[in-house]
Formats: C-alpha cells, sequence, structure tokens
C-alpha cells in the first residue's frame, strides 16, 4: 500500500512570529483539511473534555483553532464526544455538559456548541451495518452520525487497556454509545487476585453495574454482572484486579478499530493528534499522573491508522522523564507503552485497522515549519 502522508510540527514558536494556535492552523491547512467540502455541511469535532480532577486534557484553545478554520471554509462545526460506560464526571448528558463547562470549554471559549453525542442517557444511538470479524453491527452516538464531515481532535497518551489512547480510540470507544463501548468491552471480564487484594472497596465504588463485592475483606466480582470496562483494574491501588485471560485486549482493540471504521466510511474525514502531557493513563481518570515523556508535537493526517503509527513512533523515540510511571516499571523494550502497560499491545489495533482498509501504517512524514 502507497504511504500516507503524516504531517507534523514541533511546539516552538517565536516571539511576534507565531504561536501554537497560528502554528495549529498551518499544519491542518499544509495537510489538506481545505480540500474538503465544508459549505454549510456540519462538522463534528470529535474530542475529550476531560474528567474532573484531571488536567492532562486538551485546553479549548485548540479547539477553538480548529472550529475557527472549519467555520472560514464555510462549515458548521460542534464539538462532540458519548457518555462513558463507568461512573464519574461524564456519564450521562447533564454531568458531561458541567464537566466540559468546569475544564473551559463552552461557546463563548471555542467559537461553536457542545453536542453530547449519544444523549441524556447514553442510549440515543445510530446502529451501522459493518458486518466486521467482530462488530456486525456499531452502535454510535446520533449527533456524530448526524454529521457531514469527522473531525477527530486527539490528546495522544498511555492507556491502561488499549496501550495508548489515540485517534483510533478517540474515534472508535469514545464514539460508541453506552451500549457500543459494553459491545467493545464484553469479551473483558475481571478477575480478582485475592492474594493482592487488600479490601478497600474502591472497586466497588467505581462500577456502575454492582459487579465487585467485598466481603472478608476481599473482593469477588460477579461475572453475569460485569460488563468488561476496566475501571476497577484502573482504580485498584494494589494491581489485584485484572482482565481475563491474554486474548481480551487484544480483541478490545479489534472492536476499537471497527468502530472507528464505522464511524468515518462514507463520509470525509480529517484527524489531529497532539503529543504533550503524555500521562501513563487515559483521560478518563480523575487524576493524570506525571507525563511520561517530554511534549513531542502536533500531527494531522487524513489517515487515522498511519497517524497512530506516527505519533507512537514519536513517543518511543523520547527520553523517559525522571520520576515517571516509566521510571518506575521494569522496562524489557524500547516500547513505552508496553512497558506501562504490559498486558496490552497497541500494534494489534493498528494491524486490525490496516486489515479492514481504514488506513496504513506505512507513513512519510512532511514537516511544517
Amino acid at each position: 500500500m502507497e504511504k500516507s502522508k503524516v504531517y507534523f510540527s514541533d511546539f516552538r514558536t517565536q516571539s511576534m512570529v507565531n504561536n501554537l494556535q497560528l502554528k495549529l492552523i498551518k499544519l491542518m491547512k499544509t495537510a489538506g483539511i481545505g480540500n474538503i467540502d465544508f459549505s454549510h455541511k456540519y462538522a463534528a469535532i470529535k474530542m475529550h473534555f476531560g474528567e474532573p480532577g484531571n488536567l492532562a486534557f486538551l485546553r479549548p484553545n485548540f479547539a477553538k483553532t480548529v472550529a475557527d478554520v472549519v467555520k472560514e471554509l464555510g462549515g458548521r462545526p460542534y464539538l462532540t464526544d458519548c457518555n462513558t460506560l463507568y461512573v464519574g464526571g461524564r456519564k450521562d448528558e447533564l454531568v458531561h455538559l458541567d464537566t466540559a463547562y468546569e475544564n473551559g470549554f463552552s461557546v463563548l471559549s471555542t467559537g461553536c456548541h457542545i453536542i453530547i453525542g449519544d444523549g441524556l442517557k447514553g442510549n440515543d444511538e445510530t446502529i451501522v451495518p459493518i458486518d466486521g470479524q467482530y462488530v456486525k453491527e456499531a452502535k454510535i452516538g446520533t449527533a456524530i452520525m448526524d454529521a457531514d464531515v469527522i473531525i477527530s481532535l486527539t490528546h495522544f497518551k498511555g492507556h491502561e487497556g488499549t496501550g495508548f489512547g489515540g485517534t483510533l480510540k478517540n474515534l472508535g470507544m469514545g464514539c460508541g454509545s453506552r451500549a457500543g463501548k459494553m459491545d467493545m468491552h464484553s469479551n473483558g471480564k475481571a478477575m480478582v487476585n485475592h492474594d493482592l487484594c487488600i479490601g478497600c472497596g474502591k472497586c466497588v465504588k467505581i462500577c456502575a453495574h454492582n459487579a465487585p463485592n467485598v466481603t472478608n475483606k476481599k473482593s469477588t466480582i460477579n461475572l453475569q454482572k460485569c460488563v468488561g470496562c476496566g475501571r476497577c483494574i484502573a482504580i485498584c491501588p494494589v494491581n489485584a484486579i485484572s482482565p481475563q485471560g491474554d486474548s481480551s485486549n487484544d480483541i478490545l482493540n479489534c472492536k476499537i478499530a471497527e468502530y472507528a471504521y464505522a464511524v468515518v466510511k462514507d463520509r470525509p474525514n480529517f484527524h489531529i493528534s497532539l503529543v504533550m502531557d503524555v500521562s501513563p493513563n487515559c483521560d478518563c481518570h480523575d487524576e493524570n499522573d506525571l507525563q511520561i515523556v517530554p511534549n513531542v508535537g502536533m500531527f494531522a493526517s487524513f489517515d487515522p491508522v498511519a497517524l497512530d503509527q506516527a505519533c507512537a513512533d514519536a513517543v518511543n523515540r523520547q527520553p523517559i522523564i525522571p520520576g515517571s510511571w516509566l521510571d518506575d516499571v521494569d522496562r524489557k523494550s524500547n516500547d513505552h507503552f508496553h512497558n506501562a502497560h504490559p498486558n496490552t499491545n497497541w500494534k494489534v489495533c493498528l494491524d486490525h485497522a490496516e486489515k479492514i482498509g481504514l488506513g496504513t501504517r506505512n507513513y512519510e512524514l512532511v514537516i511544517v515549519k
């Protein structure tokens, strides 16, 4: 397959000459966003508004920059994300909007409205037939499927279930309705190692489905209730909870690729990924750990697979920040994401996405000064 072009601009700026927002505009335009016909068309800008307590999410200023370019090209942009499967600051539309406002996202700060993709309770969805290997029908938030153009604006970071959270995860998991997220997670049931469990009950508090139960100071998970969302795995302070079976995270990655395909197929799409504040875990956490590598820069492409590959390569070329998560773990390879979360393999998602025709891992990096 022919190489896809991925455009890159670093975070260096010059006084009285440019700033990061101007550099992002130049990056998008050089990458060809102007080739999309935006005239009078709805453009969904898919991003993450952050979780209360987490400060690693992208600033609203970047969203405004993207929205302003879309408006300049004649489009009608709106910011969007879907509700979460777990209990937290984005579990329904009302608290989701509260979180967005708290984190600085509003029509005043970004120049466009915020629409929660799957509605008030997370069940406003559109069924998209794709007949994939793992997903036959994807359940996508209706406000996202109603868009004429899809733009993803991604904070590239680590992730405890998929290795990293990049463009494909932003599109696939992020655009799934609550039922869609359950569909993607359903193969990864959780289990507890009683030798490690301290019976703190944090897994009980984080679960939206009453699956964990603590008796005799040990947690047990009811597999009939568990939907495999992985929040208990992330919250456990002693790493006593893990997915059942070695293939669960791989299947999750494959399903994310197929959901991402469902989101972008048959309509124009363009993707931006900012590799900054690369925390070891997802922005869905109500905290963010110290970034694991120095900030890298901004990437853009029409190919979401090539974009994720380029971002991963760029991160893996960076030195580890002393005192970070990566500095604490036993590093067995040059893959920062696998070292941070050894039970994950991010390459599975990109391989599967390439297999189903979503893009290619083979890319040419174009530097934009």
